[in-house]
């Protein structure tokens, strides 16, 4: 596989069209702000800490390090929900093992780059993707293009939301967690570390469902059901399979109750029926090289929503004509495909 092929790999389809307007983002950290939504509360008691800290121009990877430094852990005692940019500024939760240790005094841990907002006590280890979303503050800047265009795509957005694509970063830069994946998937090279390895399964599994939501976008169906498909209830991992059309099914997905979806590759058997089927047979099978090394790895078939709901959206204009955003986004989910439908930058 080579540069080339990767980056055609890359290229996947807009909803409402290519945007014509372009702006600059993360110009500076504070032009884009992420805040966690844990969506429970600490129990209050347990062995396990949890810290809500808010960083900036490092990565999560990075904090996670010191904190088991700090407390002289392992780092696999460490847990967060998820990984935040560097260049950002992100409130996140963190949680420290501490059976048989005596917690250390917090207030020296604080820095420039980071500090600890809030701490409470917690009967479970925070497990990756435990969260109920991200809320976003986001500021593009130096827009050049037609206001009024932009505004038409800002309401269609609002109203219909975004295909839920796995946004850049799952592909590493230039793709280059796609190159590795495929290499590794290949008999090409060994990867030991385990954290790279899943890193680059994820990378291979989210260009398969990639591909297959840009193909329901371009032929108008990424917000529709189709006969046979594998309908997700929002909020949950649970499906079931619609095969008659019905007005209380179409009610629903106005209502973002209910969402088409899209396959996960990994073992077993493609769970849609009938014309969803085909359409997803057909994308999956341009992969074939890449299905059967996905599920030696031991890696079980799962769905992921087509569309995604851009929650509390809204926007302003500044004094300079910078647009700001604020929205929020469930776990799992990517700004990156509600800026990619705006703007190019």
């Amino acid at each position: 596989m080579q540069a080339c092929d990767i980056s055609e790999l890359l290229t996947f389809d807009y909803a409402y069209g290519r945007p014509t307007a372009s702006g600059i983002l993360k110009q500076e950290a504070k032009d884009f702000r992420v805040d966690e939504v844990l969506g429970f509360e600490p129990s209050g008691d347990g062995q396990h800490r949890m810290l809500q800290i808010q960083k900036s121009n490092t990565n999560t990877e990075w904090v996670a390090k010191q904190l088991a430094r700090y407390v002289d852990i392992k780092l696999r005692d460490v847990s967060y929900a998820g990984l935040k940019d560097r260049n950002a500024i992100t409130t996140q939760w963190f949680s420290i093992d501490l059976a048989g240790k005596t917690e250390p005094d917090w207030s020296d841990f604080n820095c420039s780059e980071y500090q600890i907002l809030a701490s409470f006590s917690h009967n479970k280890k925070l497990r990756r993707g435990s969260l109920k979303g991200n809320r976003f503050e986001i500021v593009i800047k130096d827009l050049q293009g037609d206001r009024d265009e932009l505004e038409q795509r800002l309401l269609k957005i609002q109203k219909y939301g975004v295909p839920n694509y796995f946004g850049p970063q799952r592909f590493g830069h230039s793709g280059d967690n796609l190159l590795q994946a495929w290499m590794m998937l290949q008999g090409e090279k060994k990867v030991k570390d385990r954290n790279r390895r899943g890193i680059y399964l994820s990378a291979a599994r989210s260009l398969i469902f990639n591909q297959l939501l840009s193909q329901r976008v371009a032929d108008g169906s990424w917000s529709q059901i189709l006969t046979g498909e594998a309908v997700m209830l929002a909020g949950s991992s649970s499906y079931f399979i619609v095969t008659t059309d019905d007005a209380t099914i179409s009610q629903r997905l106005r209502d973002w109750d209910i969402h088409p979806s899209g396959p996960m590759w990994g073992r077993g058997e493609l769970p849609s029926l009938d014309e969803a089927r085909i359409r997803e047979a057909m994308v999956c099978n341009r992969f074939a090289d890449w299905l059967a090394p996905l599920e030696l790895a031991g890696l079980k078939q799962d769905r992921r929503a087509l569309r995604l709901q851009v929650s509390n959206f809204s926007w302003q204009w500044s004094e300079q004509q910078d647009l700001c955003l604020q929205f929020e986004l469930v776990s799992g989910s990517y700004a990156t495909s509600v800026i990619r439908e705006l703007v190019l930058v």
